[in-house]
């Protein structure tokens, strides 16, 4: 390497390294630790005790974390068909509308952008029994009300609803410039072809759209199986924990028994759930872009 590049080489590490280091002080650093942490019995004292994979084998037999595990499944499963529905509807809305185009996108993607605990406070009055929006439009029309957060059955789709009104308009941002990207002569070539507007939708702007909703839904699936803030502040994860996440599990474990070598483990397990989704999404958008 001659002497000019070394010094381009040495100029592009001295920019990136004070974000390197800070990436590897706070990401890497952590995630070494609680590795380590997982294989331990570390309480609050600080005292602790190396005991190997104990507390994965724990996790083996808890009831209480497989539960929490399906009803983390569970809300993905209700999640994610909403958001996504949600989001690609209202991109092909945009992408159709000319007029005040930019007011109604900033409009769509306002909740994304307001804090999901004042989102939970404000679903949570509208699900509210007494005096909430919903039951009382319910009960004008004499079918309310109804228990829409003290009903097991119903308070994971209650849940995953408001949560969709919050979190949609990122993916609708996704699928809308998907949706610019497709080429204008295809869809030409398909209306001279004598296509109808759900012909040209189903079998020619799906399938080119098919890689940037493929990567939707995967990162939709990553953020429901890390849902805490709405469970917590709507429902406490009740009614009999129905919706009792897995992160809220994790929550308890660290900070209310103070048990932190076991939620570490907890932590790791979800930390490869995700991994999971990633490597999937990785994979099939990379063979769908080839």
């Amino acid at each position: 390497m001659s002497a000019a590049r070394r010094r381009e080489a040495l100029a592009g590490l001295a920019f990136v390294a004070p974000m390197l280091v800070l990436f590897l002080v706070f990401r890497i650093g952590p995630t070494l630790g609680a590795v380590f942490l997982s294989l331990t019995d570390y309480r609050l004292s600080g005292d602790w005790t190396f005991i190997g994979t104990g507390n994965y084998a724990r996790l083996l037999d808890d009831r209480l974390f497989w539960e929490a595990f399906g009803v983390t499944a569970l809300y993905t499963v209700l999640y994610v068909p909403m958001t996504v529905v949600l989001a690609l509807g209202t991109a092909v809305l945009l992408h159709r509308t000319l007029w005040l185009r930019g007011f109604f996108r900033g409009l769509f993607f306002l909740p994304y952008v307001t804090s999901i605990v004042l989102a939970a406070v404000i679903w949570k009055w509208i699900y509210e029994v007494e005096d909430g929006l919903l039951n009382s439009v319910l009960g004008a029309i004499g079918l309310g009300p109804v228990d829409f957060l003290g009903s097991e059955s119903l308070v994971l789709p209650s849940i995953a609803a408001a949560s969709a009104w919050k979190g949609f308009g990122y993916s609708m941002l996704i699928l809308l410039a998907g949706l610019q990207s497709v080429p204008r002569e295809v869809t030409e070539a398909a209306v001279i072809d004598g296509a109808s507007g759900w012909q040209r939708f189903r079998w020619v702007t799906l399938p080119l759209l098919r890689p940037v909703l493929f990567f939707v839904l995967v990162i939709e699936a990553i953020g429901a199986f890390q849902v805490f803030d709405a469970m917590y502040v709507m429902t406490a994860g009740g009614p009999v924990r129905a919706s009792y996440s897995l992160v809220y599990f994790l929550y308890d474990s660290g900070f209310k028994f103070f048990d932190f070598g076991y939620a570490c483990a907890v932590g790791l397990v979800l930390f490869l759930v995700v991994l999971v989704f990633s490597l999937i999404q990785r994979r099939l958008v990379g063979r769908e872009v080839d």
